[in-house]
C-alpha cells in the first residue's frame, strides 16, 4: 500500500512540475479598455477565439465574430453578450475556405463598419480536403484565407491611430517547410490524410503564419499598424473534432492532462493585442506573453517575400 502511495505521489509530483514548467500559461496583464473600438476575431464561436472575443467584449470593444457556422456563432454571440454585459457583439459570415466568402465579408464589413482597430486571425483547422477554390484545406484556411482577409482590410486598419494584426500560429511551425514547386503544381503544401501527414500539413501552414507576419511587418513600417504572431500553447480546443474515434480514445486522456483551457490559451493573443509599448516588436513571435526567438527558416526574408508574392497570385490579388 505504501509503495503504491509513494508511486502515485511521485507521478503526481512529476506531472505538476511538467504542467507548471511547460504547459501553464502566463496571463495578459494589460488593463486597456476598448470602448469605441472595433475588433474582428476569426473562428470566434469556440475555443481560443471565443475566449479572446469574450475578453475584448468585457473591455468594451465592438466585437465582430467572423465565423462559418451561423448557428454556432450566433449562440456564441449570445453567450458573450450575457457574460460580458456588452451588446456590441455581432456575427458576420466568413468561410476562410472560400476566397469569394472572404471578399464578400470584407465588402460587407467595409460598408457597414466605420473603423477597425484589431484583427485577430485566430481560426485554424486540422482537416483533410480541398477548399472551394481547390486549395488544400489546411493551407487554404490557415494561411491563404487569412492572408487575403488581412490585405483587404489593411487600409481600414491604417485609418486608426494605432491598430494591430495578431496571427495565431503554433509551436509546430518549427517542423514546417514550404515547397513552392509543390504549391505551384498542386495548390497545397504537401500530400496525405494520415494523422502524421496532416500534422505535417498543419505545421507547414503554421510556418506560413509566422513568415506572413514577418513580411507584413516590413511592409507596414511607417504606418500606424503593427503585427505579431503567437503560440497559444497546448490548449483544449475543438480543432481535432473531426479526428477518428481511435485517435480520441488513444490521445484523449493525454489531451486532458497536458493542455490548458481556452481562456489560458488566449492570453498571449490578448497580450499582443493590448499590451502597451510592444510596437517596436512588430513582426515578432510571442509565446507565454513574451518574445521568443525564431529558427532561421521562420524569419528568412527571401522565403517570406516569395510566400507573399505566391499568396498574392493564388488569392487573385495580382
Amino acid at each position: 500500500m505504501y509503495t503504491s502511495l509513494l508511486i502515485t505521489g511521485i507521478v503526481v509530483g512529476v506531472y505538476l512540475i511538467v504542467y507548471n514548467t511547460f504547459i501553464k500559461r502566463l496571463r495578459c496583464k494589460s488593463s486597456a479598455q476598448l470602448h469605441g473600438k472595433t475588433v474582428i476575431v476569426t473562428g470566434a464561436n469556440t475555443g481560443i477565439g471565443k475566449a479572446t472575443a469574450l475578453d475584448l467584449a468585457k473591455r468594451g470593444a465592438r466585437v465582430i465574430l467572423a465565423c462559418r457556422n451561423q448557428q454556432r456563432a450566433e449562440a456564441a454571440a449570445l453567450d458573450i453578450k450575457r457574460e460580458s454585459g456588452n451588446d456590441e457583439v455581432v456575427y458576420m459570415n466568413l468561410d476562410l475556405g472560400s476566397l469569394q466568402s472572404v471578399r464578400s465579408f470584407t465588402e460587407t464589413f467595409l460598408k457597414t463598419e466605420p473603423r477597425l482597430d484589431l484583427l485577430i486571425n485566430n481560426a485554424g483547422i486540422f482537416l483533410h480536403g480541398r477548399t472551394e477554390d481547390g486549395f488544400g484545406m489546411i493551407f487554404g484556411v490557415n494561411h491563404l484565407g487569412h492572408f487575403l482577409l488581412t490585405l483587404l482590410l489593411l487600409e481600414r486598419l491604417k485609418e486608426s491611430d494605432s491598430s494591430r494584426v495578431v496571427n495565431v500560429s503554433s509551436g509546430s511551425h518549427r517542423y514546417g517547410a514550404i515547397d513552392f514547386n509543390y504549391l505551384s503544381t498542386h495548390k497545397d503544401l504537401g500530400v496525405g490524410d494520415t494523422p502524421t501527414q496532416k500534422f505535417k500539413l498543419y505545421s507547414h501552414s503554421k510556418l506560413c503564419n509566422v513568415l506572413f507576419t514577418h513580411e507584413l511587418a516590413k511592409r507596414l513600417q511607417g504606418t500606424s499598424v503593427t503585427c505579431y504572431s503567437v503560440r497559444p500553447g497546448f490548449v483544449r480546443t475543438e480543432i481535432a473534432r473531426d479526428a477518428t474515434i481511435w485517435w480520441k480514445i488513444l490521445f484523449g486522456p493525454l489531451v486532458l492532462l497536458f493542455t490548458v483551457d481556452p481562456d489560458s490559451g488566449a492570453q498571449t493573443t490578448l497580450h499582443c493585442a493590448l499590451q502597451e509599448g510592444i510596437e517596436p516588436l512588430s513582426g515578432c513571435y510571442f509565446s507565454d506573453c513574451a518574445v521568443v526567438d525564431l529558427l532561421p527558416k521562420a524569419k528568412d526574408d527571401a522565403v517570406a517575400r516569395k510566400l507573399w508574392e505566391v499568396s498574392e497570385r493564388l488569392s487573385g490579388l495580382c
